[in-house]
């Protein structure tokens, strides 16, 4: 019988302190399989620990990682932009926030240092595309309906990390030809990657509270559950592997 545990973490890192939140099942033998969870542009919040919360029950560590530092959360969406926004600007930094909490994710003691991944959510999916671009030793990421853009190109170095996107086709934030840039990019750094992309299916689809059809900010309850399953299949497959 599954018992979970969690905990809030602060730790330290370039522009620090931060506070993420970390899950385990106390009744599984450590060390185990660790998975970050970066958030969307709001920064780390409830709809995160949750997903930390349900790696812990597939049996891994699931950390939901801060990339704003402690105590700087959105309020508004406004608020979140202008936050995002700091980080937008300087990729290498949210490059080296990322690693920093890998390399938190791998000192705990429940965690295997050698099977890591990461996932993500909107912002957060291009903050686990920035953590691969950045050739960080990490099994694999998942980007949810995350953003495409590419750093400068001085950022990028061998990608080692197999990367699984998962992409509402109708997402005005990532329309298709980021999609195909994305894939260019990837397919020129020599990236193990795969694409499933989601049919009716805008920005956050993995979100309830978002209902802005109008806007193409909605959830999808069958592209949640399909993407869920693709990305448990994913990690399955990585950490098998090792």
């Amino acid at each position: 019988m599954a018992v979970i545990q969690s905990d809030t973490l602060i730790y330290d890192g370039p522009g620090g302190p931060f506070e993420g939140y970390v899950c385990w099942d106390e009744a599984r033998a450590s060390p185990r399989p660790g998975v970050l969870v970066a958030h969307a542009f709001g920064g780390e919040s409830e709809f995160e620990r949750g997903k930390a919360r349900a790696l812990a029950e597939l049996g891994y560590v699931g950390f939901a990682v801060d990339n704003y530092g402690q105590g700087r959360r959105a309020s508004s969406p406004d608020a979140a932009k202008m936050l995002m926004a700091e980080l937008d600007r300087d990729r290498p930094l949210l490059a080296r926030r990322m690693q920093n909490s890998l390399g938190t994710l791998k000192s705990l003691p429940q965690v295997d240092p050698r099977r890591t991944a990461a996932i993500g959510f909107c912002f957060g999916g291009k903050c686990v595309l920035d953590l691969a671009r950045s050739g960080a030793e990490i099994g694999g990421v998942v980007s949810f309906h995350g953003l495409y853009d590419a750093p400068a190109g001085a950022l990028r170095s061998q990608i080692n990390a197999s990367l699984l996107i998962l992409h509402g086709w109708d997402d005005p934030l990532a329309p298709p030809p980021s999609v195909l840039q994305l894939a260019a990019e990837l397919t020129e750094s020599n990236a193990d990657w795969q694409l499933l992309a989601f049919g009716g299916t805008g920005h956050s689809f993995t979100n309830p509270k978002a209902q802005n059809q109008q806007q193409g900010l909605f959830y999808s309850p069958s592209s949640d559950s399909r993407s869920w399953a693709a990305m448990q299949r994913f990690l399955a497959e990585i950490f098998d592997s090792k």
